[in-house]
C-alpha cells in the first residue's frame, strides 16, 4: 500500500474511532477528553498499534484545532466582560494562580525539569477546563444559581492569564534571551491592550470586514483571519493561540454568535485530533513510572481549586452548599492544560518524562472533576445531616 493510501486508511480508522468514543462518553455524561487522550496512546508509539503515516496531518491538525479553541473562546467573550470579570475576580484570580500553580512547579523542580519545565507545568496545573466545567453546570442545571457568576469570573481571569501566560512559556521554551524575552512579553502586552481597546470602541467595524450573508465566504474570511493572525503572532515569538484568542474578542454581536454557530462542529472535530496528536507523541510505555506523581498532583490540586472557589463564593456572601459547589466545578483540567504541554512537547523543550505525567494528570481530571461536581452536594448534605444539631439558647 501506497503512503497516501496508507494515510488515508489510518486517518480514516483513526478519525472512526474518535467517532465511537465521543458516542461513548456521550452516553455516559462524561467529557470525551479523556477517551481522545487514550485513543492517542493506543495509536502512537509504543501503543497497541502505531499509526505513523497519520502523524503528520494530525500535528497540523493539532495546530488548528488549538487555534480554532482559543478564537471560539475568544468570540464568548466581549471585552467589557472581560475588564468587568477583572475588576470582580482579581484577588480571588490571583489566590488561583498561587494556590494551584504551585504544586505543579514544586513537582517539576523536584524531578529535576529545571525552570523550563517548572513554568510549564505550573500552567498545566493553573488552568480549569472552562469547556468541561460550562457542560458541567449546563447538565447539572446550575447555570442559574447564585455561585455560577463566581465560577465563571474566575474562568474568565483565567482565560486572560492565558493571553499573558503563553507568550511567558513561547519565550521559555524558545530560550530567548532577557532582552529578547522582554521584548516578545512588551509586544504581547501591547497586543492584549490594544485589542481591548479597539473591541470595545470599534468592534463594529472588526466584525463588518469579516462578516458576510454568504456562508461560505463568512467561514472563509474568518478562517483566514484566524490563521493570519495566528501565524503573524507566533512570527513575532508570541502564542499563535493568544492571536486567535484576541481576534476572537475583537469580533462581537451578531457576528461573533453567528461565527461561534458555524465554527462549533469544526473546533470539536479539529480539538479531538488535537488531544489524539498529543497522545500519539506520548509513549503510553512511560506513564507508570510518573503516574504516582500524578496521582498527588490531581489530590492536591482538586483541593485547592475546591478551597479556590470555597474562597471566592465565600467573598460574595454565598453559602456553605454553593460554596462548596463553585469550588467542585472548578476542578476539572482539559483541553488548555494539553495545550500548554503540546507547546512544550512540539518545541522540544521537553522529555517524554514530562508528557507522559502531563497526560496522566489531564486523564484523572478530566475524569475527576465531572463526579466531583455531581457529588459535591450529596456529600455535603450527608455531613450536615451526621453533624450534631446545635443546641437551644436558654434565656435568662
Amino acid at each position: 500500500m501506497d503512503s497516501t493510501a496508507l494515510g488515508l486508511v489510518e486517518l480514516g480508522a483513526i478519525l472512526f474511532a474518535l467517532g465511537m468514543l465521543g458516542r461513548f462518553a456521550g452516553r455516559f455524561g462524561m467529557s470525551p477528553i479523556p477517551l481522545y487522550l487514550l485513543g492517542g496512546l493506543a495509536f502512537g508509539t509504543g501503543g497497541v498499534v502505531e499509526m505513523k503515516a497519520a502523524a503528520e496531518f494530525g500535528h497540523l491538525a493539532g495546530e488548528i484545532g488549538v487555534i480554532l479553541l482559543l478564537l471560539l473562546l475568544g468570540l464568548e467573550y466581549t471585552a467589557a466582560e472581560l475588564v468587568t470579570g477583572m475588576r470582580r475576580s482579581w484577588l480571588a484570580g490571583l489566590l488561583d494562580i498561587v494556590a494551584n500553580a504551585t504544586p505543579g512547579v514544586l513537582v517539576a523542580l523536584f524531578l529535576g525539569w529545571g525552570a523550563v519545565g517548572a513554568v510549564t507545568m505550573g500552567g498545566v496545573t493553573y488552568i480549569s477546563s472552562s469547556g468541561i466545567v460550562a457542560k458541567v453546570l449546563n447538565d447539572l442545571g446550575r447555570l442559574g444559581n447564585r455561585e455560577t457568576p463566581v465560577i465563571l469570573s474566575i474562568l474568565v481571569f483565567e482565560d486572560l492569564a492565558m493571553a499573558v501566560y503563553l507568550p511567558i512559556l513561547t519565550m521559555v521554551l524558545a530560550g530567548l534571551s532577557f532582552a529578547t524575552g522582554l521584548k516578545s512579553l512588551a509586544i504581547a502586552l501591547t497586543a492584549i491592550a490594544v485589542v481591548l481597546v479597539v473591541a470595545l470602541r470599534y468592534g463594529r467595524y472588526v466584525s463588518a470586514i469579516v462578516d458576510s450573508e454568504d456562508r461560505e465566504v463568512f467561514l472563509l474570511k474568518l478562517l483566514g483571519a484566524a490563521l493570519l493572525v495566528a501565524g503573524a503572532a507566533s512570527a513575532l515569538n508570541v502564542s499563535a493561540a493568544v492571536g486567535a484568542f484576541l481576534l476572537g474578542i475583537a469580533i462581537s454581536g451578531s457576528t461573533a454568535q453567528q461565527a461561534a454557530k458555524l465554527l462549533e462542529p469544526l473546533r470539536d472535530l479539529f480539538a479531538a485530533i488535537f488531544f489524539v496528536a498529543f497522545g500519539l507523541n506520548t509513549d503510553p510505555t512511560a506513564i507508570p513510572p510518573v503516574l504516582g506523581w500524578a496521582v498527588a498532583l490531581a489530590i492536591v490540586t482538586a483541593l485547592t481549586k475546591i478551597g479556590t472557589g470555597w474562597w471566592a463564593a465565600r467573598r460574595q456572601g454565598i453559602r456553605r452548599m454553593g460554596r462548596a459547589r463553585a469550588g467542585a466545578a472548578l476542578v476539572a483540567r482539559g483541553e488548555f492544560s494539553i495545550v500548554i504541554a503540546g507547546l512544550a512537547v512540539s518545541m522540544g523543550a521537553v522529555d517524554g518524562e514530562f508528557a507522559a505525567l502531563a497526560s496522566a494528570y489531564v486523564l484523572l481530571m478530566a475524569i475527576l472533576g465531572p463526579v466531583a461536581a455531581r457529588l459535591v452536594e450529596p456529600l455535603v448534605g450527608l455531613v450536615k445531616r451526621d453533624r450534631p444539631a446545635a443546641p437551644d439558647p436558654v434565656g435568662p
